[in-house]
């Protein structure tokens, strides 16, 4: 089905990840201001080969799990992401020095683990570049599976979300292996698929160490049989090379992350390749995408940036000008703390307080998100579907 925009879309009309089609500019320049139903008219096209089934839009990623409640990556953040309803769990994947898979945010481990507890790993701690920032700690890739396996999940924002820290020391550090196999038995014991959305982390400087982290990815898919197009796994990566690899080895629906419009992938700098974020939404950009990425993660301020006084401004036109390239749209990150919120939108002056949070995703939904990372995907879920009840009246 091709976009319709003389007519509106109901809002249970979900187009599913799949191939791109060519499409036009991509601006960052403010949008018309839309009401609910709007957001419903312009979709991707039905993709070529593969995708996702249908989900109800904007539907919710359990951004690291809940972790928003539960110490990220682990056990407790994605059964309990699971338990609130959301449509899909994020994974971010980090090779062992033995080549082993496991979850982790980062490679460094000192911000999410107990191993600064553990002195028979203190010699481990060092200082590291890693994608062009200097950073001390201890890293996965100094550690084998069996002594990962040694140490216990912390939370990673202690001092912004103390209530986690109760949880403390409960679960270790789950293998990808471990996940797929959680979701597996979750599936059948509850009736419906269990959706994952993986993230390969920091690709090009683990392939310069000779772990490269596509490879065993997809090993790991194609044991699972979950490497083919219409799998429950869709994968994503901010470095298109990481993207354009994981799409020769396998046919999951894949997705390009985009952060800052300043900002520029890994991959690219390694490649003395000068182009940015922003140079990578421009019309030729999104074409370049729509041949090897079925949708576009970008950071929520490129979807409705700032101004200076960390206030919403004026939607960009990126969310529209993504699906007339036949690319989905997946938005991160959605929190309810006050620190992480637009200024419009704290309640408050303790950032570790909840603010407006419904008010902020309803703003972001507006321009026809089909999907956003949330902390806490309770909130997210309840939001989209007042967002989805106010379309439908």
């Amino acid at each position: 089905m091709t976009p319709d925009r003389t007519a509106r879309r109901g809002p249970r009309r979900r187009a599913v990840l799949g191939a791109a089609l060519a499409g036009t500019a991509v601006s960052l320049t403010a949008a018309p201001a839309a009401d609910p139903a709007d957001a419903t008219r312009r979709r991707p096209r039905a993709p070529r080969d593969g995708g996702l089934p249908d989900l109800r839009a904007p539907a919710v990623v359990a951004h690291r799990g809940a972790c928003g409640y539960r110490p990220e990556h682990t056990a407790g953040a994605y059964r309990l992401g699971l338990d609130l309803g959301a449509d899909m769990i994020e994974q971010d994947v980090v090779p062992t020095k033995d080549g082993r898979l496991v979850c982790r945010h980062e490679n460094e481990i000192g911000g999410t683990t107990d191993v600064a507890d553990h002195p028979r790993f203190a010699d481990r701690r060092t200082t590291k570049t890693v994608d062009g920032a200097r950073v001390t700690g201890w890293f996965t890739e100094d550690f084998t599976l069996a002594e990962l396996k040694t140490l216990r999940a912390t939370e990673r924002l202690p001092d912004r979300r103390p209530h986690n820290t109760l949880y403390d020391g409960r679960w270790s550090v789950p293998t990808y292996d471990e996940v797929l196999d959680w979701a597996a038995e979750q599936g059948e014991r509850r009736g419906r698929p269990v959706r994952l959305c993986t993230e390969t982390k920091h690709s090009t400087y683990f392939r310069s160490l000779g772990l490269g982290v596509e490879e065993p990815l997809a090993d790991l898919l194609r044991r699972h049989g979950l490497d083919h197009a219409d799998s429950r796994v869709v994968l994503q990566s901010f470095e298109p090379a990481s993207v354009r690899r994981l799409a020769r080895l396998v046919d999951n629906p894949r997705i390009l992350l985009l952060a800052e419009a300043d900002s520029r992938p890994a991959d690219l700098a390694a490649d003395d390749d000068p182009r940015t974020t922003a140079d990578l939404i421009t019309p030729e950009g999104l074409r370049r995408i729509a041949r090897y990425a079925q949708g576009i993660g970008p950071t929520l301020d490129l979807v409705v940036p700032r101004g200076d006084d960390d206030r919403l401004g004026r939607p960009s036109s990126l969310v529209d000008d993504a699906h007339d390239a036949g690319l989905l749209v997946y938005g991160y990150t959605l929190r309810n703390e006050n620190a992480f919120l637009p200024a419009d939108f704290r309640r408050g002056d303790d950032p570790r307080g909840h603010g407006d949070v419904f008010g902020a995703a309803r703003a972001y939904f507006r321009t026809g998100l089909d999907a956003v990372f949330a902390d806490h995907p309770d909130t997210a879920l309840l939001a989209a579907g007042d967002f989805r009840r106010r379309a439908e009246s």
